[in-house]
């Protein structure tokens, strides 16, 4: 993709349910991920005016915007693949429905809904997704008055009807589960078509079902969990891991260092990291207030922080997006990029500077990984380019994360 037509694309992108038994049954099990590499920097960025953008500043981008997104089991996480060898997307099996219905979805702790591609959903919109069918499902029940609606930053909208219905990850699964059934779909979503919809691990607030705002599937599990967390451990080009319940020693190296999270109105986990370094620098004192946040593919930093990591790549060029909505910087395919270290707690977290490497932008040159968006209040992201090479583990029992190195 030639640079100006990823700067124009970036700007452009710029009834409760009832779970079984209440009472901890000892519950650990994994669902496995698998990499899907197809780089879209422009759906990336949608993706972050959705969930951290208020409707508010949403609406006063939209103008620039337009004018230039003790049971076990085991469920993969599986990066989708491209010729780029690029980790843009997570997916992982989830069943639906009896009989099950599989389907490949994006496990997202940076959203509250579990929205899927179904028979209710525009067939001018369905490009080859799985389909979840709602009529062939044994356990489904419409329910009724419920709606969900997700808004994206390039004015498209996500939205449809609700259902419950069995929903099982790794062998266990979980009864009543709100199912939100996409009607429509944005074009983002629509063009990828080995994606067929998101499962949200971000806090209950955050579901945009109305009237009634429904659980998550992990908040209607942790009760019977054996701990009340879940653990993220993605790979580069090659299949991760969501464990559900218990920490797993052979995936990380070395102490997990965990720092309290708080959380925001939109249900984010929040965590504040006390300083970063560049390369072998000096470490910096610079309190960074960030979320861990698997459905987004970028570390997305204060500007600050950005110019300062890019300053240590001479042959780095900055790409300034129309109406000033953030930059992104371009460099030679073939320059060696620095790590980018950030504080955890009493830890130090290593991003090495080769997944900071993102994307081909033309021939020569490439996009980094490391990029800075306006409208976000300073609040960093810490997407799949931070994750892949470390251990996250999201202890909601006791308002916490963890980070470690990965295995």
């Amino acid at each position: 993709m030639k640079t100006t037509n990823i700067l124009v694309l970036l700007a452009a992108a710029i009834n409760s349910s009832r779970a079984a038994p209440a009472q901890n049954t000892g519950l650990k099990f994994s669902a496995e991920t698998t990499h899907v590499s197809s780089p879209h920097v422009v759906h990336d960025m949608r993706r972050v005016v959705r969930k951290f953008l208020d409707q508010a500043t949403v609406k006063a981008l939209q103008s620039a915007v337009l004018s230039e997104r003790e049971e076990n089991g085991t469920v993969v996480t599986i990066p989708e693949p491209n010729d780029e060898g690029v980790d843009n997307l997570y997916l992982t099996e989830v069943s639906i429905g009896t009989p099950p219905q599989k389907l490949m979805l994006d496990f997202d702790t940076g959203s509250s809904d579990l929205w899927v591609f179904s028979s209710d959903t525009s067939a001018s919109q369905v490009k080859g997704q799985t389909l979840y069918k709602p009529s062939g499902s044994s356990s489904a029940k419409r329910l009724d008055g419920q709606k969900w609606s997700i808004h994206y930053g390039d004015n498209s909208t996500s939205s449809g009807i609700v259902y419950s219905d069995v929903v099982t990850i790794g062998g266990v699964s979980v009864e009543n589960q709100a199912v939100e059934s996409a009607q429509q779909v944005s074009e983002s979503f629509s063009s990828d078509k080995q994606n067929s919809g998101l499962l949200g691990l971000a806090l209950d607030k955050g579901n945009t079902v109305r009237p009634s705002k429904q659980k998550t599937w992990f908040s209607n599990i942790m009760p019977r969990l054996s701990e009340p967390l879940f653990t993220v451990r993605l790979r580069h080009q090659a299949k991760g891991s969501y464990n559900f319940g218990y920490i797993d020693e052979s995936q990380y190296s070395g102490p997990i260092s965990y720092t309290p999270a708080s959380t925001d109105e939109l249900g984010h986990r929040l965590f504040q990291s006390t300083g970063y370094a560049v390369g072998n620098g000096n470490f910096k004192k610079h309190t960074i207030t960030g979320t861990a946040d698997t459905g987004t593919s970028l570390l997305i930093l204060p500007l600050e922080v950005v110019r300062t990591y890019w300053a240590a790549v001479p042959s780095a060029q900055p790409a300034r997006l129309p109406q000033n909505a953030g930059y992104v910087w371009l460099f030679p395919c073939d320059t060696t990029l620095p790590d980018f270290v950030f504080a955890v707690g009493s830890g130090r977290v290593t991003v090495p500077g080769k997944d900071i490497n993102y994307a081909k932008n033309d021939g020569s040159s490439c996009v980094g990984g490391i990029a800075y968006y306006s409208g976000l209040n300073g609040l960093a992201i810490f997407g799949d380019v931070s994750l892949k090479s470390g251990f996250v583990v999201y202890d909601d029992g006791n308002k916490r994360l963890g980070w470690a190195k990965g295995l």
